[in-house]
């Protein structure tokens, strides 16, 4: 009977040598995910006061300096800008209108509103102070400019459902925020469903008039984050979320400095930005029953339209993308 020949001990020695870099190697793609974090990436918005003082005042550097994290930031020009950026990981947070999250989430981006940043009045509907263009009725058979998958196109799509008409009954040219704003101006749109700073700057400068405006129609400045990100690193959400907090007091009590600072970061006068001020109540940050309600309302309106395209219906997706629990978190400590 031949005997099984034992291993040597440098065939030994390198086999231990494997398992040891495997196992190496299996912590370290661990702690990567879950481990240390190196870098916050968080995106500032024009129609965002709150990440436009945070930016401006360095408080995040600040906040993440002693524990050697980097933080960077990514402009986005509009919620769909900021959606893709999450959509795509280049950014750990994101700030965009309710709606236009609400309609990512059904598309299975993996967010969640973890704070509300402001409930804005920043969107209306919006045409040339010479035009006959009165009410939503008077858009039948018109061009109008919107961003697509944005508070302003949901809003638009709001407004002409309650006029009775529908999105067939428009020509909807779908430009960013700032270009439609130029189409208008140009002639080559009717009218546009605006959007802050942008629709207080032709208010203000090119008496343009806000024919339509309806408050309840607007859903509110939620920030969302990754939801990777929230679940490997809760305690940096709630540090992001304490800044905002930061901010959301700041502006109530720096009213005029805050004008500075959104005109300088948007380019504006700062009379614009005061108008867009205005027109933000800064007073809410938990998201709760007020929001689900008015998503719920959202998503109702995206289904008519044959806008909703996810595979949960809107009561579970509004439940999906909802959290309270970091903000409720921060008001508990």
């Amino acid at each position: 009977m031949n005997k099984i020949p034992l291993i040597d001990k440098r065939s030994l020695l390198a086999l231990l040598s494997v398992f040891v870099i495997v196992f190496l190697t299996a912590c370290g793609n661990s702690s990567s995910a879950s481990g240390d974090l190196k870098q916050i990436r968080l995106d500032y918005a024009y129609y965002s006061p709150a990440s436009l003082v945070i930016k401006n005042k360095g408080w995040a550097e600040e906040a993440f300096k002693d524990q050697d994290i980097e933080v960077t930031w990514t402009l986005s020009q509009g919620s769909n800008k900021a959606l893709e950026f999450l959509n795509s990981n280049s950014v750990d947070f994101g700030s965009t209108a309710g709606s236009a999250a609400l309609l990512a989430k059904a598309n299975g981006n993996p967010i969640k509103g973890v704070y509300l940043a402001s409930k804005p009045e920043w969107t209306a509907l919006v045409t040339a102070k010479d035009s006959d263009i009165k009410d939503p009725a008077d858009l039948k058979g018109k061009k109008v400019a919107a961003t697509v998958g944005t508070d302003p196109y949901i809003f638009l799509q709001r407004s002409l459902q309650e006029a009775g008409l529908d999105e067939q009954d428009v020509e909807i040219v779908n430009l960013q925020h700032a270009d439609g704003a130029s189409a208008l101006l140009s002639g080559d749109v009717d009218a546009w469903a605006g959007l802050d700073p942008h629709m207080a700057k032709l208010e203000l400068e090119n008496d343009t008039q806000l024919f339509y405006r309806n408050e309840d129609f607007n859903t509110y400045n939620f920030l969302n984050v990754r939801e990777e990100f929230a679940e490997n690193h809760p305690e940096a959400v709630k540090e992001v979320l304490k800044l905002y907090d930061k901010a959301r007091a700041w502006i109530e009590e720096n009213p005029e400095e805050t004008a500075e600072i959104v005109a300088k970061e948007a380019n504006i006068s700062q009379e614009v930005a005061a108008k867009q001020l205005e027109r933000n109540d800064f007073s809410e940050a938990v998201p709760g029953d007020t929001q689900r309600e008015i998503l719920h309302s959202s998503g109702a309106v995206l289904e008519k339209a044959n806008l909703w395209k996810g595979n949960k219906d809107v009561a579970e997706t509004v439940d999906s993308y909802i959290e309270p629990k970091f903000a409720q978190e921060l008001g508990e400590e």
